[in-house]
């Protein structure tokens, strides 16, 4: 059988070599492995924000206190909850620190209006169920329960999508770090292995949407992570990521570093309300976050190599930002415009980039 290509590989499936080198240092140093891990927690930060003498790159970009910390949540008995704002890179953390620690990212639920306790604890395959009753056969289990029987560490995306009561069925396996099966008995129950936990995500803009409760927060460790504000570190992380994006087609399109310094300069200025300059601009609703502007930066490097010259222009950015910036509100339409016939406008006098950009953006939105 033919194996099929993926879009996108799992980290555990990207990075393996980088795991297997850790865990050879590991092996070398005689370096303890916390209950249940498959690597050191040194190993584990290692593969988050990179060590060059042992091949790993550089994954998250940002806060590498906020990095120590989260190890150190998942060494104990608190939960890890991310927040922050949509495109900050929380679900890439966490399944970085899951194929770091268990070995394996996919055992993952996605919180959504529609998510049940059944995808939190388990569920029955109905045939078995009236063939057999309840037997272990018959239940399927959800991931949190294979984590807990597994000793792995489990994802929880987007928590605070689903209803408050679907989300408290996490309090007691949380704090007991046991689940009841009572359909197989009043003493039946899986106890977690050393190594569970459990890494949340949730947006601040979905704050409201169905907070959490106090005794599920009482359950976490709460770490933010904030949008980059460092403009060479954020040019860097797109660089890296648009190069493995393209994968093989990365050589046959060319994206200058100025080019991605000004894609990321226009989205600093947007996300932060203010140029570098200290000039106020208009923040459009829509997220202008990292996530996106490497959107930008694949589109713009299709659009350059499937209809183009091959070459990523300022007026290539300035069209596929549109469709970033431009979703579905008649008001950022009007803030892009003064943006443009501001900020732009004036950096078009003196650089050949911004020209081009704003020759784009004057047909697009003036």
């Amino acid at each position: 059988m033919v194996e099929q290509a993926q879009i996108r590989a799992s980290a555990e499936q990207r990075y393996a070599h980088e795991l297997v080198a850790l865990a050879e240092r590991d092996r070398e140093q005689g370096a303890e492995l916390p209950p249940g891990w498959r690597l050191s927690a040194r190993a584990v930060r290692d593969f988050v924000v990179g060590d060059p003498a042992v091949g790993v790159t550089r994954k998250f970009y940002g806060d590498d206190p906020l990095v120590d910390r989260a190890v150190v949540t998942l060494l104990g008995r608190q939960g890890l909850m991310l927040v922050g704002e949509p495109g900050t890179a929380k679900s890439m953390l966490s399944e970085l620190f899951a194929a770091a620690i268990s070995g394996t990212s996919n055992l993952t639920v996605q919180g959504t209006a529609g998510t049940t306790e059944d995808h939190i604890r388990y569920s029955w395959n109905y045939a078995l169920l009236l063939a057999e009753g309840p037997t272990p056969r018959a239940l399927v289990p959800s991931p949190v329960y294979q984590g807990m029987v597994g000793g792995q560490v489990v994802r929880f995306e987007e928590i605070t999508r689903c209803a408050p009561e679907v989300q408290d069925t996490l309090v007691s396996i949380l704090s007991e770090k046991q689940l009841m099966v009572p359909e197989q008995g009043a003493e039946s129950r899986v106890s977690a292995r050393p190594g569970f936990n459990l890494i949340g995500t949730a947006n601040l803009r979905d704050r409201g949407v169905n907070e959490m409760s106090a005794a599920l927060k009482r359950r976490f460790n709460f770490e933010t992570v904030r949008p980059l504000t460092d403009r060479a570190f954020e040019v860097e992380l797109i660089s890296h990521q648009l190069a493995a994006a393209l994968g093989d087609q990365a050589e046959r399109v060319r994206v200058d570093r100025d080019v991605l310094d000004l894609l990321v300069t226009a989205f600093q200025d947007l996300r932060g309300g203010r140029t570098s300059d200290g000039v106020p601009v208009k923040t459009p609703e829509t997220v202008m976050s990292t996530a996106e502007a490497v959107n930008v930066a694949h589109a713009a490097a299709l659009e350059a190599r499937y209809l183009g010259s091959g070459t990523v222009t300022g007026a290539g950015i300035a069209r596929q930002l549109a469709g970033v910036a431009l979703k579905d509100s008649a008001e950022d339409a009007t803030r892009l415009r003064y943006y443009v016939d501001t900020v732009v406008r004036e950096r078009a006098r003196t650089d050949a980039r911004w020209r081009e950009f704003l020759g784009a953006a004057t047909d697009l939105w003036g």
